[in-house]
């Protein structure tokens, strides 16, 4: 081993420069190369933040859309909740008088059996299910009834 920290130079002067100027241009061109890739990236980034605004400027153009549809219609419904108190206050009493001409007088335990599909049912017979079917439970598992 060397304690000489420089590493030993195979050739002349000469040949020693040829050999680093060919190593310094391969160099160049592997730089070259990932600098042409970095470019490359470079446009796609930038393409897809194109985009990427494009994009956030038509959502925000619906949601300005959609707030403004939201504003007309909570004023429309507002002023349709106006008219109806409105009209409430002035029929009020024309409504409250029909209902005392014509009331309603059946009990609310019995419903009108009109048609045939208001017919009323008989009371439903409940009991346990053997009593219905008639059947015991099993009480020695050997016998057969």
């Amino acid at each position: 081993m060397s304690l000489n920290p420089i590493p030993r130079l195979k050739g002349n002067g000469r040949r020693r420069a040829i050999d680093k100027v060919a190593e310094l241009r391969a160099e160049n061109s592997r730089l070259f190369t990932r600098l042409m890739g970095a470019d490359d990236a470079f446009a796609l980034l930038h393409q897809q933040l194109a985009e990427t605004a494009a994009r956030q400027a038509e959502a925000e153009e619906i949601v300005v859309k959609q707030q403004a549809d939201i504003d007309d219609l909570t004023a429309e419904n507002d002023q349709l909740r106006d008219e109806l108190a409105a009209l409430k206050v002035r029929f009020g009493p024309e409504l409250a008088a029909e209902a005392n001409a014509h009331p309603i007088t059946v009990p609310p335990m019995i419903r009108p059996v009109d048609g045939p599909e208001d017919q009323a049912t008989a009371p439903i017979d409940v009991k346990p299910l053997w009593d219905a079917l008639g059947v015991r439970p099993v009480t020695d598992p050997g016998k057969i009834a």
